[in-house]
């Protein structure tokens, strides 16, 4: 969705707990050729309910109050941030942290904010009602928004959030029948008012193009008589299994929700580089090193970069330390322009790959405020060593720096005697956010897809902070046509003799990631569950 190139694999970002098996569609599962990464989009099968009973809902999740006006053209509806949130006790605890986890979305793509009520005269009160819905615009007075039996998902949050924040459905613009056909013999009776679109008068578009991606279009089949006979069809046919999409936010819907809220930043976004420039984002060599890391041209060694993955000529940069020349033990520093950190926490991610010698070494250091405002203050954090692994792998560092910091990239050369490369880093991000607890990498996945005798694939073992064990199977082929399997359990480990069973009340986020370098256009898809008395297998 967000990108046009992958890795040849699928990449799993595990939060932990354990729980039911869940399927993703193979539907857009394309390949390319060789020099490229394959492009992998997996879908998760969600459903979920349109319906509420007894409710006024317009356009299948609206709630509409009398004189409802869009946030859109309405200044008076749009929020101020940050927007004050309860989350009522009828909502189940899956339902809970995922709402916290569709607001760390927001956070890190936009400057949409949000914090615990404390008597503020607007604010957002979460409530498990009959399926998913939401009114429109800030009403100044409180109001409900209903996270409902299935609608426990991030990217239907998402969705809901954006509804309370001032937006309508991508279908309901004004131009919308230049982009898609509806088929009005095709929709329920009585559902038709779903399908509605509005004049200038009642909604802007911000000046944006139609979004075919938006994670606020409606879905081929909605509100259908037949379910094999679509309601809405896009007018570029290529984009009949896009629309409806419900993994993340499209570049389109950011774009949008920036504009209209004035966001020159986001809150949690520190830093992102992809080298592709001759300033390397503000990032500087050592002082006291060896050598320099070199801003190095994809076709000038023979190696593809991580961010365009050779397939532009001419173009696609990364920093590069060789280590085949010269003497063991050299070293090459890159440091970070000084950051200045909101929270206690923050989650670096970059991609690298050491093709010199089994000595040679990556090693992450943070250089941060010694208490006297200068920034010099060293701790290592953590060592990446060669493995005869030649492809680009991606790395998440957790950093917690407390004060004004840098981050720094050590390049240590080993034997250069055995060396024919060297160290490359590329498409670096840092967030304030959690890193992911484990990640899973499935290479050349299209060619698992392909292969009819793959049964099943298991990961290693990863352990929670608690110390449960616990692993993920992955189905290729499920006993639905079109479907990949994953499943996620508990499993035998060396510390089951001191912990508590069952395992109850935690939670697992599964994402499969996009990826997209850029971490604000990544759409991945993620599936969270609390583990219950109800899962115990006896």
């Amino acid at each position: 969705m967000g990108s046009t190139s992958f890795l040849p694999c699928l990449a799993l970002l595990l939060c932990y707990a354990y729980a039911t098996p869940i399927s993703v569609s193979r539907n857009l599962v394309s390949t390319v050729p060789s020099h490229s990464r394959d492009i992998l989009y997996l879908i998760l099968d969600v459903f979920y309910s349109f319906s509420a009973a007894g409710l006024d809902l317009f356009q299948g999740d609206i709630l509409l109050q009398q004189n409802q006006r869009n946030a859109l053209r309405d200044e008076t509806y749009r929020w101020k941030f940050p927007v004050p949130y309860i989350l009522g006790d009828d909502l189940d605890l899956n339902a809970k942290a995922v709402i916290l986890e569709a607001f760390e979305m927001f956070r890190l793509k936009s400057c949409i904010d949000f914090k615990p009520y404390e008597g503020e005269s607007s604010y957002i009160f979460f409530i498990k009602g009959s399926g998913c819905w939401s009114m429109v615009g800030d009403e100044q007075t409180g109001q409900n928004l209903s996270i409902g039996s299935g609608c426990d998902h991030k990217a239907i949050v998402e969705h809901e959030v954006l509804h309370a924040l001032g937006f309508y459905h991508e279908q309901s613009r004004t131009d919308r029948d230049d982009y898609v056909t509806i088929w009005w013999d095709e929709i329920l009776t009585g559902m038709e008012h779903n399908f509605l679109k509005y004049d200038d008068s009642y909604i802007t578009d911000l000046n944006t193009p139609y979004d075919y991606e938006s994670v606020m279009h409606y879905g081929p089949f909605s509100f259908n008589k037949n379910d094999s006979i679509p309601t809405i069809t896009a007018k570029i046919p290529a984009f009949d299994n896009i629309i409806g999409q419900r993994l993340d936010f499209s570049a389109i819907d950011l774009e949008r929700l920036n504009r209209m809220y004035n966001c020159t930043s986001t809150h949690t976004l520190l830093d992102q580089c992809a080298f592709e420039l001759e300033n390397i984002c503000g990032m500087i060599q050592g002082t006291t090193d060896d050598l320099d890391w070199v801003h190095q041209q994809s076709s000038a060694t023979g190696q593809e970069d991580h961010t365009l993955s050779g397939c532009c000529q001419d173009a696609g940069y990364f920093m590069y330390f060789d280590t085949s020349s010269g003497e063991a033990d050299e070293v090459a520093v890159l440091e970070s322009r000084i950051l200045y950190p909101k929270r206690t926490q923050q989650c670096l991610q970059f991609f690298y790959r050491i093709t010199g010698s089994l000595s040679d070494k990556l090693v992450i250091w943070v250089k941060e405020d010694d208490g006297t405002g200068n920034v010099r203050k060293m701790r290592k954090i953590q060592t990446f060593e060669a493995d005869n692994d030649y492809n680009w792998k991606i790395a998440h560092v957790t950093l917690s720096a407390q004060k004004k910091f840098r981050y720094l990239f050590q390049g240590l050369k080993g034997n250069p005697s055995s060396s024919s490369g060297g160290i490359a880093i590329d498409d670096v991000t840092l967030a304030e956010t959690p890193c992911p607890m484990a990640v899973w990498v499935i290479r050349n996945f299209s060619q698992v897809l392909e292969n009819t005798s793959s049964s099943v694939i298991h990961s290693p073992r990863f352990y929670s902070p608690e110390g449960y064990g616990y692993g993920i199977s992955l189905y290729p082929h499920s006993t639905t046509s079109g479907y990949t399997r994953i499943a996620f359990h508990l499993c035998s480990g060396e510390n089951d003799g001191v912990l508590e069973w069952p395992a109850l009340n935690r939670q697992a986020t599964l994402t499969v990631l996009d990826q997209d370098p850029d971490i604000l256009k990544r759409m991945s898809s993620s599936r969270s569950f609390t583990t219950s008395s109800s899962q115990v297998l006896s």
